[in-house]
């Protein structure tokens, strides 16, 4: 239990070696709410229909993966076969709405780093092309609420200073912003979701009659930034465009990553060149990219230790969170075909030089 009610479950294969760091497959056990009016089958009953696809919710997010892992070690088990470096399983809270109470707490805890990670796979996205997804690093997550206070008073009159000036000078320059971003991702056809800040605005609050002027209006933005911008400057930036609005203008954060670490994908990093290297000989392409969202990679990576997203489902639909999602069978099939394939490179990494 890494707090109440939350718990992190933990499976062990060991290796023959086990002062070498270990392999972490990490996937989450949540999932998020249906609505259940607009799917065409139960969503919690993997309907399976005649073309082979699994209607399921988590059949993307992501029970096939969970499943993957454990179909690839039931194989190499059967097989008899043995690797030098243990491989940990970890199936994790919360993730879903932030992994504040799920990952988050666990790197911290005793029993994580008595699991002496060297490199974890955690989830990635569907593919629609023939490519497959990795993503080395992923956006940090910025929630903001923007607090104007201005003059009220009475509904019919022309009032100075007020507070709906301010907040219409504030969401101007919030998406100003965003529609400068949406326009250089939509003019480079070499940028990925990935590679550009994305901005919305989730949240408008204020407001007690129609009759009457607020003296305070509250906006929330939800914010994803590449690991490429500078935070700092960034901050900068949000506080220009409230200094700008006028007086009484503040902002507050409701979550605010800083961190920016990401997984090397150079051939000359050991995890990497084993990763790549079975992809290569099974000849899976690979879309390298920055995650556009958020995963419990990003926790793993603020603890120094190299995580890679990847969930093997190409010529897939993204249909995670959607209504009607759902996985091929086949695909899911190769899905367990190729980590059945990648733990033994993995796991069969040769001592680092940190390693002794």
């Amino acid at each position: 239990q890494v707090c109440q009610g939350r718990v992190v479950l933990i499976l062990t294969w060991q290796g023959t070696n086990p002062r070498l760091r270990s392999i972490l497959l990490n996937s989450h056990t949540d999932v998020v709410p249906v609505f259940e009016e607009h799917w065409t089958y139960p969503p919690f009953e993997a309907v399976k229909d005649s073309q082979g696809n699994i209607y399921a919710r988590g059949a993307q997010d992501m029970k096939c993966v969970s499943i993957q892992y454990l179909e690839a070690i039931r194989r190499l088990k059967a097989e008899g076969k043995s690797f030098a470096r243990t491989i940990h399983l970890t199936f994790v809270p919360d993730e879903e709405v932030g992994g504040h109470k799920g990952m988050e707490m666990f790197v911290q805890r005793p029993e994580f780093r008595a699991l002496n990670v060297g490199f974890a796979l955690d989830e990635g996205l569907a593919s629609p092309s023939d490519t497959f997804s990795v993503f080395y690093g992923e956006k940090s997550p910025w929630w903001i609420k923007v607090k104007c206070v201005g003059s009220p008073g009475h509904g019919s009159r022309f009032i100075s200073n007020t507070a709906a000036e301010k907040m219409h000078k504030v969401i101007t320059s919030f998406l100003t912003f965003r529609e400068s971003e949406k326009q250089r991702l939509k003019s480079d056809s070499s940028l990925t979701l990935g590679d550009v800040t994305s901005l919305n605005m989730t949240m408008l609050e204020g407001g007690v009659s129609f009759n009457v002027v607020p003296s305070e209006l509250a906006a929330g933005f939800d914010i994803r930034i590449p690991p490429t911008v500078d935070l700092k400057a960034f901050e900068e930036q949000v506080a220009s465009w409230c200094q700008g609005a006028g007086d009484g203008v503040t902002y507050e954060f409701h979550q605010k990553c800083m961190d920016q670490h990401v997984t090397s994908t150079e051939e000359s990093d050991p995890w990497w060149k084993a990763f790549s290297g079975v992809c290569r000989d099974m000849k899976l392409q690979l879309k390298l990219e920055i995650f556009p969202a958020a995963t419990d990679s990003r926790y793993i990576r603020a603890v120094r230790h190299p995580a890679i997203g990847f969930s093997p489902m190409n010529r897939t639909p993204v249909l995670l969170h959607d209504h009607n999602e759902f996985l091929n069978e086949q695909v899911f099939l190769q899905g367990i075909d190729i980590y059945a394939h990648l733990l033994p490179a993995l796991a069969s990494v040769p001592p680092l030089p940190a390693e002794g």
